[in-house]
């Protein structure tokens, strides 16, 4: 594993669908870090989402403009 993926932090998000023709709404409930080893991942939720759905992702730095 190399030494970026030993620091890069996943983060959970539990996600609604918007309704038609609008976005969908998404809520940081959690973290993902990944084993020393490289054999797995521990999931710390805060939340659980009511429908289910929970999408790991990487953060992006938002737009200076938004």
């Amino acid at each position: 594993m190399s030494q970026t993926e030993k620091t890069t932090t996943l983060y959970a998000y539990a996600v609604q669908d918007g309704r038609k023709g609008q976005k969908s709404y998404w809520t940081r409930i959690g973290r993902l870090f990944p084993h020393e080893d490289g054999k797995g991942h521990d999931l710390l939720l805060n939340a659980l989402p009511v429908n289910g759905r929970v999408v790991i992702r990487q953060e992006e730095p938002r737009d200076q403009a938004e």
